[in-house]
């Protein structure tokens, strides 16, 4: 029966992701010694980029306070780019880790029978959640100096020159329970406590689905339908509150009160496109023979529609925020779309997560073959690792940004870590729900 499929993760696939592991270590190596021997320009870079944000917000005390921002140089330029580059690449993955239980708690609490054969899939890209927590914590600790201007304990000390009254008036919200400057307790609790919530929801809910195919029966749907509800408000407030501590505090002047769903819509589509992109590796590697058109046609629909939404927060964010002109505000999409590290990147993003998925999404067949799913799901994955490093690599880069040999090194190590282990923990279960009380309205499932 198609039901009773089971994945094995085989040595030919093992080969293969070992190898774009050992590209990507070579690539972030031979980066690493590139970006010591150019030495950067550490002063002048960040000199530049305090004078640009001083002509563009010295007319307010928010804005004077942002011109400052460059008075702790940190690291040397290399070590910075590290810490950037794996800050970037942890938030994308452990955002695509995110979704997988997302769209399966979805898919249960809104009673959905069309995606029960590929539900295993990001519930086995769900098994990433933990790992993710881990590293951010490591990353945070190893470079928060560098990455988050907020760190600085002098920032908050009125008889130091280099404090700065807008932090100083947000210091209760990484520093409650502590002191301000000092260690930032009510920020850490809130990153472990997220992860903590995500993956114990996860083990809960797949433990529902795996008793399910042993047992049968409908309480274990009924019961995974109920947690994925408790799951969904959880994850609404938690995803928001970490895209402001993870990505937004990375620019501690400046917000945006769309940014929470801005980081969510971002993922939300990448994790989409990786879902897809598993399912039709899948198919081609003879599995899944449950799915067909039509189950290929709703997930292109879902990455189609999930781009225009994309599109549609970005513009909003901002044409509201260039369009009122406050300066600032408008610095922060100022030093994205006018300096050379970034401006390319800026443009690019708009084409890769809308232009093109839009255009080759549009047709009802596009989103029915392999081939076309091959071509646009890679493209949106990539778009949006793109619109991750804009978030992430300016504020912690200034001018010394670029995407090079280190940055593609580390992507390719973490997509290495994360199909493994994906593929891994889809071995470990039937690929297919065969008890579920759903799976028969799958299999006739026509549009």
């Amino acid at each position: 029966m198609a039901a009773d499929e089971q994945y094995i993760f085989k040595p030919e696939a093992k080969r293969k992701i070992s190898i774009l592991f050992g590209v990507g270590i070579l690539l972030f190596v031979l980066g690493i010694i590139l970006a010591m021997n150019s030495g950067g320009h550490h002063e002048g870079a960040e000199h530049g980029s305090i004078e640009a944000a001083k002509s563009l917000v010295a007319s307010t005390d928010h804005a004077a306070s942002a011109a400052e921002e460059g008075g702790h140089h940190g690291s040397p330029v290399w070590l910075k780019k590290i810490y950037a580059s794996l800050w970037h690449n942890n938030i994308f993955f452990a955002g695509i880790g995110i979704i997988g239980l997302f769209f399966v708690a979805i898919q249960y609490a809104a009673q959905a029978g069309w995606s029960t054969p590929i539900n295993r899939i990001p519930l086995a890209m769900g098994q990433w959640i933990p790992i993710a927590g881990v590293l951010m914590l490591i990353i945070w600790f190893a470079g928060k100096g560098d990455l988050f201007h907020w760190t600085h304990h002098d920032l908050y000390d009125p008889q130091s020159a280099d404090y700065d009254k807008v932090l100083d008036q947000k210091s209760v919200y990484f520093f409650w329970l502590g002191s301000k400057g000092g260690f930032p307790t009510f920020y850490i609790l809130r990153m472990v406590a997220f992860f903590g919530l995500w993956y114990w929801f996860y083990m809960l809910i797949k433990k529902q689905m795996l008793a399910e195919d042993i047992e049968g029966g409908t309480q274990y749907w009924y019961s995974a339908r109920k947690l994925s509800a408790i799951f969904l408000v959880i994850f609404a407030v938690s995803s928001s509150v970490a895209a402001w501590d993870w990505v937004m505090s990375i620019d501690p002047h400046w917000f945006s009160t769309m940014f929470g769903w801005y980081v969510f819509a971002s993922w939300w589509v990448t994790g989409l496109a990786a879902i897809t992109l598993i399912v039709v590796y899948l198919k081609d590697a003879g599995y899944l023979k449950m799915v067909n058109a039509n189950h290929l046609h709703d997930l292109g629909k879902f990455v189609f529609a999930f781009s225009i939404f994309w599109t549609y927060i970005w513009f909003s964010q901002f044409m509201l925020i260039y369009y009122a002109n406050i300066p600032e505000e408008t610095v922060y999409f100022i030093e994205r779309m006018k300096h050379s590290p970034y401006s390319w990147v800026f443009y690019a993003n708009l084409i890769l997560n809308f232009v093109l998925p839009f255009l080759l999404f549009m047709t009802r067949d596009s989103k029915r073959h392999i081939a076309m799913l091959k071509v646009v799901c890679p493209i949106v994955v990539v778009g949006h690792w793109f619109d991750f490093y804009n978030m992430v690599t300016p504020g912690v880069m200034q001018y010394n940004g670029g995407i090079g040999f280190l940055e593609i090194g580390l992507a390719f190590i973490f997509i290495a870590l994360f199909l493994w282990v994906s593929l891994s923990a889809l071995s470990k279960m039937p690929l297919v729900a065969k008890n579920h009380p759903m799976l028969e309205e799958s299999l006739h499932h026509h549009i």
